[in-house]
């Protein structure tokens, strides 16, 4: 590989980890949202599906921008709407109604969210690399340790300077797309699509069944993730009954470290494993991981169960993208932004359900969590559908 698209990697790398702060920093401060502004949980679960479906909406039509401004455009966009829904994040509650104002930031940051989704995978896949798969493992993984870092550098911040202090943090964080959007100013940029090819339409990607069982596979894989990450540090203070501290870290970290290392794991040894096995394996992991969480009554044996979601859904929404970029090799931009569609609809509808499964039962996290085990075994069910169309083509 040319040295200077190790460059490009390294700001994809934090890209990922710029997600990670959209996806997972909010909800650290959801029962804190919840005793200042006086909002009610059924709202807050709003906010978590409104960030995912404005993504979900912005994966669908970016097909259409996409290729006529640019990856370095559209990167640098979505970069600048993180930053600026963060900073947005402490002002607007105070300006306007909380809750409109903290939908509103969210809103603004779930736009660069989106883009990030559609745009780093295949800026990474255009790098010329070797072992693409282990490559894009390794990207994902980075996912996590942005998950990991949000978790631990803002629960040691809120211990020492106060719960009470979190806007000071979330500006802190929107440096990290301001900075990163510099980088893309300055990286090389591959084109995805081989010199003289063209990118399959959605028409055509539509008319392929194999298509509709990756979209299966990764609203699944989002589904099966955030359903545990969304609600981790809630249910371990709420249902688990211990500090938000311990919460934070027992809960969401734990989740997001072993999803990390499930992810470094592939991207070290995917050459010498099979990623069919490892991923029905992992599916399997995951059924175990939300029975520990929905039906055992005792605390570590829940927060364990936290723990082992995060490592069972690894690799999950990686090893789709491999699969169908792999299955579809002129998917192009089409190709990527329908996958990180469907994975953000599973993203909103994961923790959706959680959500108001738990509001029917008298806001009982363990039933909402027991009800999202449809998920992962969905995704068992698409590997299995997934091969035979492979079967049908070789």
């Amino acid at each position: 590989m040319e040295k200077g698209y190790q460059k490009t990697i390294y700001a994809c790398f934090t890209g990922y980890i710029v997600q990670a702060i959209v996806n997972n920093f909010l909800p650290l401060l959801f029962l804190t949202f919840q005793s200042s502004y006086g909002i009610p949980l059924s709202s807050i679960t709003l906010l978590i599906t409104l960030n995912f479906l404005l993504q979900l909406l912005v994966d669908l039509v970016s097909v259409s921008f996409v290729d006529k401004l640019g990856y370095r455009t559209c990167m640098l966009i979505a970069h600048g709407c993180v930053a600026a829904g963060l900073v947005l994040l402490t002002i607007l509650p105070e300006v306007l109604p909380p809750f409109a104002g903290l939908l509103t930031a969210v809103l603004v940051y779930a736009v660069g969210g989106g883009l990030l989704e559609v745009l780093v995978s295949p800026v990474v896949e255009a790098c010329p690399t070797r072992n693409k798969e282990k490559v894009m493992s390794l990207l994902h993984s980075f996912y996590c340790w942005g998950h990991v870092g949000v978790v631990l550098l803002s629960t040691l911040f809120f211990a020492v300077c106060g719960i009470q202090n979190w806007k000071i943090m979330a500006v802190l964080w929107a440096l990290v797309p301001l900075c990163n959007g510099i980088a893309f100013t300055k990286v090389p940029m591959a084109s995805l699509i081989a010199e003289g090819e063209r990118g399959m339409t959605m028409k055509e990607l539509f008319a392929q069944k194999a298509f509709w069982v990756f979209l299966l596979m990764m609203t699944c894989a989002g589904a099966s993730e955030q359903a545990v990450s969304q609600w981790a540090s809630t249910f371990a203070e709420k249902g688990l009954g211990v500090t938000k501290t311990v919460g934070d870290l027992a809960g969401p970290m734990s989740f997001a470290v072993l999803m990390g290392s499930s992810r470094a794991f592939y991207g070290k040894y995917g050459d010498q494993i099979n990623l069919d096995r490892f991923m029905a394996a992992s599916c399997l992991l995951c059924v175990v991981s939300y029975l520990c969480i929905s039906l055992v009554p005792i605390p570590a044996v829940g927060l364990l169960g936290c723990a082992l979601c995060g490592l069972s859904v690894g690799i999950m929404w990686p090893g789709t993208f491999s699969k169908a970029s792999a299955f579809f090799r002129r998917g192009g931009t089409a190709l990527f932004a329908l996958l990180a569609l469907a994975g953000d609809l599973g993203c909103s509808g994961g923790p959706t359900l959680v959500g108001f499964v738990s509001e029917r039962f008298g806001e009982n996290l363990r039933m909402g969590i027991l009800a999202a085990l449809i998920f992962p075994a969905l995704l068992l069910a698409g590997l299995w559908l997934e091969k035979g169309c492979r079967k049908r083509i070789s």
